[in-house]
């Protein structure tokens, strides 16, 4: 029996049970060619948002069509361990629990961490298997697994040896709130309204002082010197003076320097050289002192004075008071600058003077330009991201790959002594001794002597190895998986990482595998909500995806999310869109369920349904190929909206409608199996997006055995086709509609047959007559030589079509009715015709303007002409 209604949560945890039972997902290395993704490793501890439904439905469609179309295909999900991310909820836990981090030992918070993990890790994955995602879960990686770790420490140890890794002492980016420092691509600069102090500095040995202007003026603590331009005249004659800092009274220099813009402030410069990268560089060309004022979480410390242990901006607030207290601030102004954050936690960065790690990254990135800029080794969809590549790649620095984090890859550098480079690198802690004894030459060094580096590697760095260690590609290039599966084809995932993670990625193919890590990059948009915003907790906008599954099924929301899902273009999420898919699901159910509610006979086949399905056939093939064509160019939504109306106005409207049998009439049964055959090429289209719903229909329609299941099918395959049927249809239809509308607008009921006369000036083929007598329920069609009198008319393109008038039509009615029709209509025409003779409107509109009104001209004409032919025939 046929259920009444689809019943998506039902179906959908019958036909995933399935699916997992018969290990449809699973992949290994055979004689077939292999398609495969690797997922973008969703953090370990997050839940299913609606960026993740978009990304991996798309590479679940991806996926399905390519096992349809016979690879071997391969998705390998996993998460990623996100350092900052996780390590601020662990650490956010046991504050709840009254536990410092800063009491702990690296292992009893790693301990915590892993237990955090184990909890909440692997949630996301699961929640994608409610959106049908048909990954390899035999596969399933995560990136701190035992061989992920290895293989990371692996890459780091190699790099460091070919010179590229180094430890410096550099101004970075540090995170107050995270306590660590960032790469230059997770700061985001944002516009903030603030102000610009102007703080009187007085002259030594003198009642005279200069002013200087600082957004910052907490950081007046760390100044070591007033720097002034040589050519600026105002100044002279302060050279080779020295100057006070205000409150704590220290004596700085006032030094002269090119780099002061004498436009901007006051023409003087504070310099800072522990909180200003380019105060440093000016600090280091001078040899200044530096002062760091700040503790790790941006708090002051003992250079603070009275200010110790306050935070830096409630201690902005209070300094400017205290400043001007003493007269020492001679005004504020409001000043608009940009202000850098960071990406994970919103803080505003602070510039760190800091030992930290690098990665050299000049010669590494070279191999990358080019697969992307030059050979298109590697596509990127679309391809206006390719600027933004460029951009990065083109100024890229070294990348700063170490982190003051406890979860993550610790890094491999053991220290032996108080030396900044008495330190080794290594893979385990029996290799860093036999290289620290060789390095200092004693052969009495223990492992008890060697102290691992606390800090942790960035996550990145991690996930850029992503496609190959998953296949063991990094410790053992040379094993099966790895020769098989990689180069992975399609990487799917969104803009804002594509150099954190897909530059990353394709620098690391080529420097360890030696080629690319995928061919395709398709980058999808950001979901945002119906009024364009970017959907966030805060404004209550972002829907619950598992709760918009409950309520619209898998299939829908697939739909939904897709059919508005253009390549790098945002999504304007509305939930309608869902309802749509929803809708979608159920005109499918309906369609098939009126199919297998025929009664089926051995009777000759009618003319009318041998011509439907010579042009379904055509009209499948037709779709097959703009579906390809669509593919291959990664318009997905595109490829959906051609499958949308294939099924919906082609199959449904049309195709069902010219092969339904009559009231109470059984259906010949070579027909009905014409119309089982195309639903079921139908259903392979639709698979890949709605997997639940198709698996369901397809077993409905006859019963399969295990390698028979729809997931395994065969992609319809392509077959050349008679474009000319499909024009020739396409003009049938606006007869029919045509019949259709005459019907209703004069209440013709449809089980009265008519006549129809036809001045075929256009020469279209007879081939549809028989569907065009059967769907307008025409008794005969007459081709004529001349115009019908006493008939009721239309027109498509030239052709000309008169059906007479029969005894329910009140002929002087229907005259009156066109009459009025005809007046109304010259009038409107009038009015259009006035506005464009009209020279100033004219040259005044936008041309927009003017085109629809050249289209409200021509379409008046055109109904004015109709009518007064209608007329004509009445009288």
């Amino acid at each position: 029996m046929i259920p009444a209604q689809f019943n998506a949560k039902e179906v959908e945890q019958k036909w995933y049970a399935y699916w997992m039972k018969n290990d449809y997902f699973s992949s290994k290395p055979d004689h077939r060619t292999p398609y495969t993704i690797v997922i973008p490793p969703p953090n370990v501890t997050g839940v299913l948002h609606m960026g993740h439904m978009l990304n991996n439905t798309i590479q679940d469609v991806l996926i399905r069509r390519a096992r349809l179309k016979g690879f071997n295909a391969c998705w390998v999900p996993g998460t990623d361990h996100a350092s900052i991310a996780t390590e601020a909820k662990v650490v956010a836990k046991l504050k709840e629990e009254g536990i410092n981090k800063n009491d702990l030992t690296r292992e009893e918070f790693l301990k915590h961490a892993w237990e955090w993990t184990d909890k909440y890790g692997g949630t996301i994955l699961e929640q994608l298997k409610q959106l049908g995602c048909s990954c390899d879960w035999n596969r399933t990686k995560f990136t701190m697994d035992d061989d992920m770790s290895a293989s990371v420490i692996h890459s780091f140890v190699d790099l460091y040896n070919k010179g590229l890794i180094y430890r410096g002492y550099r101004m970075v980016n540090w995170d107050p709130e995270a306590k660590t420092t960032l790469s230059d691509e997770e700061v985001i600069f944002e516009e903030r309204q603030g102000k610009l102090y102007f703080i009187n500095y007085k002259i030594e040995g003198s009642t005279e002082f200069l002013t200087v202007a600082t957004t910052r003026p907490e950081t007046i603590f760390g100044d070591t010197a007033i720097c002034i331009n040589p050519n600026d005249e105002r100044f002279a004659h302060l050279k080779g003076k020295k100057a006070i800092v205000p409150i704590c009274g220290r004596v700085i220099p006032i030094i002269e320097d090119e780099y002061v813009d004498v436009e901007f402030g006051t023409g003087c410069l504070k310099v800072t050289p522990a909180h200003d990268t380019n105060d440093k560089t000016l600090g280091d060309k001078h040899n200044l002192e530096i002062i760091d004022i700040f503790n790790e979480d941006a708090t002051l410390n003992s250079f603070g004075l009275h200010y110790q242990g306050k935070d830096r901006f409630v201690v902005r607030e209070e300094i400017a008071k205290e400043l001007e207290s003493i007269g020492a601030l001679a005004k504020t102004e409001t000043h608009l600058n940009k202000v850098g954050t960071s990406e994970r936690t919103k803080a505003v960065i602070e510039p760190r003077l800091s030992d930290q790690w690098f990665l050299k990254m000049e010669d590494l990135v070279k191999p990358a330009i080019k697969a992307v800029l030059e050979s298109d080794e590697i596509k990127l969809y679309p391809n206006r991201f390719n600027n933004t590549y460029a951009h990065w790649l083109n100024n890229i620095r070294d990348w700063n790959i170490s982190r003051q984090l406890w979860w993550g890859q610790q890094i491999p550098a053991y220290y032996f002594g108080d030396g900044k480079e008495d330190f080794v690198v290594a893979e385990t802690k029996e290799e860093a001794l036999a290289l620290a004894q060789a390095k200092t030459n004693n052969k009495q060094l223990t492992i008890n002597d060697l102290t691992q580096d606390a800090d942790a590697l960035d996550t990145w760095f991690s996930s850029w190895l992503w496609p190959m260690a998953v296949f063991g590609g990094v410790l053992n290039p040379e094993n099966e998986d790895f020769k098989y599966y990689y180069p992975t084809n399609d990487l799917v995932t969104g803009p804002d990482i594509l150099f954190f993670w897909v530059a990353r990625m394709i620098i690391a193919g080529y420097e360890y595998a030696g080629e690319k890590p995928f061919s395709n990059v398709y980058l999808t948009g950001l979901v945002r909500d119906k009024q364009g915003r970017k959907m966030s907790k805060s404004l209550g906008n972002s829907p619950e995806p598992l709760g918009l599954i409950e309520k619209f099924g898998a299939d829908g929301v697939r739909v939904g999310l897709l059919l508005s899902a253009s390549a790098g273009n945002d999504i304007l999420f509305d939930e309608e869109l869902c309802n749509q898919g929803k809708g979608f699901a159920n005109k499918i159910w309906n369609a098939f369920k009126l199919i297998k509610g025929w009664e089926v006979a051995d009777i000759p086949q009618p003319e009318s349904s041998k011509v439907a399905i010579e042009w379904y056939e055509a009209k499948l093939q037709q779709t097959l190929v703009e579906i390809e064509d669509n593919f291959d160019k990664y318009r997905l939504s595109d490829a959906l909206m051609g499958i949308y109306k294939l099924v919906w106005d082609d199959f449904c409207s049309w195709f069902l409608e010219m092969i339904k049998p009559g009231y109470q009439q059984p259906i010949d049964k070579v027909t009905f199996n014409k119309a089982i055959e195309m639903l079921e090429a139908n259903l392979k289209l639709l698979h890949p997006f709605m997997p639940f719903l198709t698996e369901e229909l397809w077993h409905h329609i006859a019963e399969r055995t295990p390698d028979q299941a729809l997931i395994v099918g065969e992609w319809p395959t392509a077959k050349p086709f008679n474009a000319q049927l499909i024009a020739d249809f396409d003009f049938a239809t606006e007869v029919i509609s045509g019949i259709r509308t005459i019907r209703k607008d004069k209440n013709i009921p449809f089980r009265d047959a008519i006549a129809l006369s036809i001045l075929n000036n256009e020469k279209v083929s007879t081939y549809f007559d028989s569907v065009i007598l059967k769907l307008g329920n025409v008794e005969a069609i007459d081709y004529v030589s001349d115009k019908v009198d006493g008939a009721l008319s239309y027109r498509v393109k030239s052709n000309e079509y008169f059906i007479p008038i029969t005894g329910a039509i009140d002929v002087e009615a229907e005259i009156a009715k066109l009459t009025e029709e005809l007046y109304y209509t010259k009038g409107f025409l009038r009015s259009v015709q006035g506005k464009l003779s009209n020279e100033k409107f004219v040259a005044g509109a936008p041309e927009q303007v003017i085109a629809n009104e050249r289209k409200k001209e021509a379409d008046a004409l055109a109904k004015i002409a109709m009518i007064e032919q209608s007329l004509a025939g009445l009288k």
